[in-house]
């Protein structure tokens, strides 16, 4: 029986070929996503251990132990001296030992300045986790081997002098503490745990390098050091910033706001040790552990790899691969579609061989037996190609650096995993959707075979599956009404499940719309091909072919919805990320306007007149204001010290021109200050007296020192501490209280006099602003350009930042957009297998009906309207599908949106008009091309022939 059934495999080879390809793709995806999450956690665990350079052996503090508060605090307080480097350096089998510090610096060539993360030298360049492309890395004393992209942001080359400065030291030069104060400061690996705060620790220690605490520009007045060396950092062991440039010890002691390298605080020393015998090197460990503080321990790279590894992984499957796979199980569930209706059409077709076989002797269980057979050979081989196919996309990856964009370098790592699961899904997946197929094949009887064949399901759909699709239609839509009602109750301030279990709620709207659509689904034999006879009998008064393609269609119920919903998913899908994604966009768009009342500012204290006027050049920039500032103190009616930014300004017609907010009826005169309603620390209204003093210098600083975290900025607090008019100034003005919003996030308050207290010296300026009006639609560039060329003007400046909503929203859009290209090219594959299905639907159409083709040609269709016909098939097929699809994504995703993002402002509503139309016409273009060979095939048959063939 195995021999027929491949010989009717052989003969049958064509029909086959469609579904093939959907197993293909399906397999080929899920074997990249394990080939994709081997490479991942190689590179992350490369990347994680990146920073031990050359070191095979680590002193780091004890972990899986139960260590109080008292022991974390004395882990985390250790400095360099409690290691006894010289000792370790001495004991025998020890090739050099690193003690692991890093901070940021500002470096500075003239009137160039770059921000560059520092780390500690070696005795010996194999221990660093930088490479030294160029010259040496530091060795005595006033040395620093420079990153090459902040060498070629300076201009400087080997053998040139910087200077570096840092917060930290400036802080140690005014204050006198060189107790070991470091600042921001600290151990690499305690910076790089978390991202987000090493990277803001860097900024501020790049700022406070350039900018005194009297606002003045130090940065000549840090150390001046010679360049000895260029690096590089091919690992990705501070891929975040870019690089790292190595200090002499000395160099880093002072950047540290110290000076003795032994108060450094450490808690990771880096080993060189021999271990070219196990033995040696076990005793080496032993040795250099008597030397260390207590919970402190020697631990080999090996162990800290797998532990990396472990880290990042759970159950031995990484986060990312779980989530790929996920993508890919979706798409060899459509693939299943595709082929439980190709294994139909092939069960229909054979009905009189089969009934021939149960003939000549074959039981019920061989044919049955047969079929399974057939699907689980097909699947096999088509498995064993999409393994193929997916190691070679991966490889072809890996080849190409394109995720060296991403600071990692990627490698094919092949595994168990990439070969079993995609194989033995791939089988599995056939066979079960082949088992319909097999229940049909064991219902031929003998008298079959001299009956004529008959390819039309008119079987009716159960009465269960329609039951079943209505309950879960209807629980579904319960949940999504449950969530949506608890979360306007939110909204609205009454009590909902939605304050204290939001998780809960959120959980019930998702389950809800995976019920909606799982009803459908399994419903659509009922609903679809109603709803493409209603569209259907439209599109057949278009003609001859448009009717025939019409009457077609209507033929195999069944089939139809099961093609329609294997693209209905994919589309769906699409649909849904699409809105979603527009939806966040534009909802956090209208939050942070709201939130903001100038689109994008500029400020620093060594901001110029130039650089304003090139800024109000730059292409998107519709108007922009510059005017000088000074950080002063205020205390409100309820007697609470705020930090305000006072702005001179031209009178409010010039303010009108950059801030959106209602000033109508508003002046600034010299009497009066224009103050915000709300803190912009607080959100709370500020109470305001009949008149506000505004203090700038020693009392200035007293006060904000006094009242600590009151919203004020500390390094504003720093830059006014002196007074640059040598003394305390004072300013008391009548308050005018309008409602605009975080002018500058750093300050309380944002306020405005006239520009003339300025000009006269009643206040001395301390620093510049620019208030600028963006229309980067209105301009035709892309918001992200306007924000990155306006920051390029200020460059040159160190202290210069430039801030406002059109930062965030640039993040914003960035982010979004790169989650929806990567979901959306994932679920694509989904849709191609749907499409794929379409093909095979339409060709398995025309071998059912080659009678009926060769019938209409002789009876006058041409071979044109024959081809039309099939494409409108193939039309109607997609976009009917495909527009259901969008329909559903868009209510889905509207319901997401509301979910998530009421939380933060009145959500928006959009309909994804430019990525519903691509798939939609993509859908219809791959309808298209799917007709043409089975047209070909219709036409090529002449047609006495394809009555006697049939």
């Amino acid at each position: 029986m195995f021999s027929i059934t491949l010989k009717l495999m052989k003969k049958s080879a064509r029909m086959l070929i469609p579904a093939g390809i959907a197993i293909l793709i399906g397999t080929a995806f899920i074997a990249a996503t394990f080939l994709f999450g081997n490479a991942m956690n190689d590179a992350l665990a490369a990347q994680n251990t990146a920073q031990l350079g050359g070191a095979n052996y680590v002193i780091s503090p004890d972990s899986g132990k139960d260590l109080t508060d008292k022991d974390q605090d004395y882990i985390y307080t250790r400095t360099v001296n409690d290691f006894q480097l010289d000792r370790i350096r001495a004991t025998e089998g020890v090739k050099d030992a690193r003690a692991s510090y890093a901070g940021s610096v500002t470096v500075t060539r003239g009137n160039k300045h770059a921000s560059s993360y520092v780390i500690t030298t070696a005795a010996k360049r194999t221990l660093l986790p930088v490479t030294i492309t160029q010259g040496d890395q530091p060795a005595d004393s006033n040395e620093i081997a420079l990153t090459k992209s902040v060498a070629d942001q300076l201009g400087v080359k080997v053998g040139d002098r910087v200077t570096v400065n840092s917060q930290a030291a400036q802080y140690a030069g005014k204050t006198g503490d060189s107790a070991g104060n470091t600042g921001d400061a600290g151990d690499e690996s305690a910076q790089n745990a978390d991202g987000t705060s090493s990277h803001d620790g860097d900024s501020d220690a790049a700022s406070g390098a350039s900018v005194s605490s009297d606002g003045a520009n130090t940065a000549d007045s840090g150390m001046t050091v010679r360049v000895v060396g260029l690096t590089d950092d091919p690992n990705g062991a501070y891929a975040y910033y870019g690089g790292a440039s190595v200090l002499s010890d000395n160099v880093i002691t002072a950047m540290a706001g110290s000076n003795d390298f032994g108060n450094l605080p450490v808690y990771l020393v880096y080993l060189d040790i021999d271990d070219a015998s196990d033995t040696a090197a076990a005793s080496t460990v032993k040795q250099v552990s008597t030397l260390l503080p207590k919970h402190f321990s020697v631990q080999s790279r090996a162990a800290l790899v797998e532990e990396s590894v472990k880290s990042m992984s759970s159950g031995e499957t990484s986060i990312t691969t779980i989530f790929l796979l996920s993508f890919g199980i979706l798409a060899m569930l459509v693939a299943a579609l595709v082929i439980a209706n190709t294994f139909q059409v092939l069960v229909a077709q054979r009905r009189r061989t089969l009934a021939l076989l149960r003939t000549i002797g074959a039981n019920k269980s061989q044919l049955y037996v047969s079929v399974l057979f057939e699907a689980g050979v097909l699947g096999l081989i088509a498995s064993a190609l999409g393994v193929g196919l997916g190691i070679g996309l991966m490889a072809a990856l890996c080849q190409s650096d394109l995720m060296k964009a991403t600071g990692m370098t990627m490698r094919l790592v092949l595994s168990g995993p990439v070969f079993t699961v995609p194989m033995a899904f791939g089988i599995i997946m056939t066979v079960i959707a082949s088992l319909g197929s097999a229940r049909s094949a064991t219902a031929v009887t003998p008298l079959e075979a001299l009956r004529p064949i008959e390819l039309t399901d008119t079987r009716r759909v159960g009465v269960v599956r329609a039951v079943i699709s209505v309950l879960l239609i209807v629980a579904g839509v319960a949940l999504c009404a449950f969530s949506v009602w608890q979360m306007s109750e939110n909204i609205a301030g009454r009590d909902s499940m939605a304050d204290k279990q939001y998780p809960l709620v959120l959980l019930a709207a998702i389950i809800g719309c995976a019920l909606i659509f799982l009803g459908l689904v399994l419903s659509a034999t009922f609903w679809l091909p109603v709803l493409m006879r209603g569209v259907g009998a439209m599109v057949a008064l278009a003609g001859p072919s448009a009717k025939v393609a019409h009457a077609n269609i209507q033929k195999n119920p069944r089939r139809v919805a099961a093609t329609g919903a294997a693209l209905l998913i994919g589309v769906t899908l699409v649909s849904t990320i699409a809105t979603g994604a527009a939806s966040a966009k534009q909802t956090m768009n209208e939050a942070l306007t709201t939130r903001y009342s100038v689109d994008m500012i500029a400020a620093g204290t060594d901001m110029t007149g130039k650089q304003a006027s090139e800024a109000a050049k730059v292409k998107g920039v519709q108007r922009g204001i510059y005017a000088p500032t000074r950080m002063m103190t205020m205390k409100d009616a309820d007697g609470k010290s705020l930090s305000v930014l006072v702005v001179g300004v031209d009178g409010v017609d010039a303010l009108r021109k950059v801030v959106r907010s209602d000033l109508s009826g508003v002046t600034i005169d010299g009497d009066s200050v224009l103050m915000p309603k709300y803190s912009a620390a607080t959100g709370k209204d500020i109470p305001l007296d009949k008149s506000v003093t505004f203090t700038a210098g020693a009392a200035e600083a007293q006060a904000d020192a006094a009242n600590g975290p009151s919203g004020n900025d500390a390094n504003g607090s720093a830059e006014n501490g002196n007074g640059q008019s040598g003394g305390t100034q004072t300013l008391t003005l009548k308050p005018r209280k309008v409602d605009y919003r975080r002018i500058a996030s750093n300050y309380a308050a944002v306020a405005f006099v006239d520009a003339s207290h300025f000009t006269n010296g009643g206040i001395k300026a301390d620093g510049h602003i620019m208030l600028m009006r963006i229309d980067a639609e209105g301009a035709g560039v892309a918001l992200n350009d306007v924000f990155t060329n306006v920051q390029n003007v200020f460059s040159a400046s160190a202290g210069v930042t430039v801030t406002g909503p059109v930062a965030e929203r640039t993040q914003w859009e960035t982010m979004i957009n790169g989650m929806m290209a990567l979901l959306v090219g994932l679920i694509a594959v989904a849709v191609l297998i749907a499409l794929v299905g379409v093909a095979n639907t339409l060709s398995l159409s025309v071998i059912e009906r080659t009678r009926e083709s060769a019938t209409l040609r002789a009876i006058g269709m041409t071979r044109g309207q024959l081809r039309r016909s099939l494409a409108v098939e193939a039309l109607l097929l997609s976009l009917v599908s495909g527009v259901v699809g969008v329909v559903l994504g868009t209510l889905f995703g509207w319901l997401g949106s509301y979910m998530v993002f009421s939380l933060y402002g009145d959500t928006v509503f959009p309909f994804e008009w430019a990525t519903n139309g691509v798939v939609l016409g993509v859908a219809a273009l791959a309808a298209l091309l799917a007709s043409v060979a089975p047209a070909r095939r219709a036409v090529k048959t002449p047609p006495v022939e394809a009555l006697a063939e049939a």
